[in-house]
């Protein structure tokens, strides 16, 4: 399976974002950023890349001061 990885600079921000995606019912890990990014507070979302759209629509909704991009 392709997937994404959706990064954010807060702790707080990445955990609300998890939380979003388990109201749409979006499988999702958390996971350890990887060294290779380098961008963040520590964790990152791990989820379908086939929901990126879904995702980019969050972020820009809710408009999340802390997001560092999608890899």
């Amino acid at each position: 399976m392709n997937y994404i990885i959706v990064v954010f600079k807060a702790r707080t921000e990445t955990l609300s974002f998890a939380s979003i995606l388990r109201g749409y019912n979006v499988p999702f890990q958390i996971i350890n950023t990887p060294r290779s990014l380098n961008l963040s507070c520590g964790i990152s979302v791990k989820m379908p890349a086939a929901k990126r759209d879904l995702a980019e629509s969050i972020i820009s909704h809710k408009g999340f001061q802390s997001f560092a991009g999608i890899f």
